[in-house]
């Protein structure tokens, strides 16, 4: 049902006021950083956890490896369900609910008797989870435009430290408390969280920037797909790089626990430390995105990843290669996430919820195929052979970004750019 382009375009500019005035302090930023990365952290909280959750609820390997697949289905599905509502819905109310449900799967998780109860909340658990991309939409249409980069920067830092320290913190505490301390722990962080977000951020007391029904939500998320090029490019640009990413970390494991390292589970974990680096290319990213310098630095990321996996590729024969090579790959993955989110953000303010959830769905099938490749690929080939892959993902972005440089216009406007979106 088409909408009225005069009426939307007056709700996004209320909308618009209603953000400008409200005070996005450094402060505020953090917070929704320190959301994004404890909310993030659920998806990969089991991940060393596996072996002892299989021996207390005397599941069959099979079902163990089912742990991972559900939660990050349920991520996937969430993204293309939930994120979107932000654009109908009251953002406040909406992050607060999500994260409320959320601590009912984390209990659900933490007390889990049987197998199928864990599944489910663990499935349940990844759903939610997507308030992250929820949260990032938030903060992005909070801010200036002239300061959006530097703040989706800041923000992006929290889920990249999220995921990487997940694995770590949930290793440690269990090993001190058991597997379901982590859970029970989890759940009490989000529920104050929800409180906090609840007190700080601004309510909107207007109506939403577009009156779509929820199937027309949907289906306009498609639409805008077929409408934006730099959309299309930017979301497979965040393929790419998060297929590489993903063929690291899904599998650098293997090489470091057998010989000649031996490395504990702890020890591994703490690698994630190492990557934290890469949280500050986010930082970096935003700030030469409001300069307008998005395509160069989406250039000079894709450079950095590529050569990332000559260090990696000796791994075996020096740990120090191995750190040269995760802080380049986390610095180059991160300045282009923030480059893509800052961008197609841009492009529709008022459908910023559906363009993000829309953009992380590619990132979560690249996600996806990296950590499938790669495993498969070492059993078969070795620790060589997922460095080729990791290269291969990453030339590929390189290549597709030399071919496209000149084709797209995609630096980031200085001023608002409430282009209205209508109805399909």
């Amino acid at each position: 049902m088409p909408c009225d382009s005069e009426a939307l375009t007056r709700r996004t500019e209320v909308r618009s006021r209603e953000d400008s005035s409200f005070d996005l302090t450094r402060g505020v930023v953090m917070l929704f950083a320190v959301a994004c990365g404890a909310s993030v952290a659920n998806v990969y909280f089991s991940q060393p956890l596996l072996v002892t959750i299989g021996h207390d609820l005397a599941m069959s390997p099979a079902l163990i490896g089912s742990v991972v697949t559900l939660t990050h289905v349920g991520y996937g599905l969430g993204l293309f369900f939930l994120v979107p509502l932000g654009d109908v819905i009251d953002r406040r109310r909406l992050v607060v609910a999500q994260l409320l449900l959320l601590v009912l799967a984390l209990a659900v998780v933490a007390t889990a008797p049987t197998a199928a109860v864990l599944l489910t909340g663990l499935a349940a658990t990844g759903l939610l989870a997507v308030v992250t991309q929820t949260l990032v939409a938030f903060a992005a249409s909070l801010a200036p435009a002239a300061r959006r980069g530097r703040v989706v920067g800041l923000v992006t830092s929290g889920v990249v430290i999220g995921i990487l320290l997940a694995r770590t913190a949930s290793g440690l505490m269990a090993d001190l408390a058991g597997w379901r301390s982590v859970y029970f722990a989890s759940a009490t962080l989000t529920a104050l969280l929800a409180l906090i977000l609840y007190r700080v951020l601004p309510r909107h007391s207007a109506a939403p920037p577009t009156s779509l029904r929820y199937g027309q939500l949907l289906r306009s998320t498609v639409t805008l797909f077929a409408r934006e090029r730099l959309l299309r490019l930017r979301a497979l640009f965040g393929l790419l790089v998060f297929a590489a990413f993903s063929t690291l970390w899904s599998s650098v494991a293997l090489p470091l626990s057998e010989a000649p390292y031996f490395l504990s589970h702890s020890a591994i974990g703490a690698l994630g430390l190492v990557g934290v680096v890469g949280a500050l290319a986010a930082t970096v990213a935003g700030r030469l995105n409001d300069r307008g310098l998005s395509r160069r630095t989406t250039g000079i990321a894709l450079a950095l990843l590529a050569a990332s996996w000559v260090p990696l590729a000796f791994t075996r024969s020096s740990l120090w290669a191995l750190v040269v090579g995760v802080i380049l790959l986390d610095l180059a993955v991160q300045a282009v996430h923030v480059t893509n989110q800052t961008l197609i953000y841009a492009l529709h303010p008022e459908a910023g919820s559906r363009l993000i959830g829309g953009y992380m769905v590619f990132y979560s099938i690249g996600s996806a195929t990296g950590a499938i490749a790669a495993t498969s690929l070492y059993t078969v080939a070795g620790w060589r052979a997922v460095c080729a892959l990791g290269a291969a993902f990453s030339c590929f972005g390189l290549a597709l970004w030399a071919f496209t440089r000149h084709d797209t216009q995609d630096s980031p406007p200085i001023g608002p750019t409430d282009r209205p979106l209508k109805a399909s």
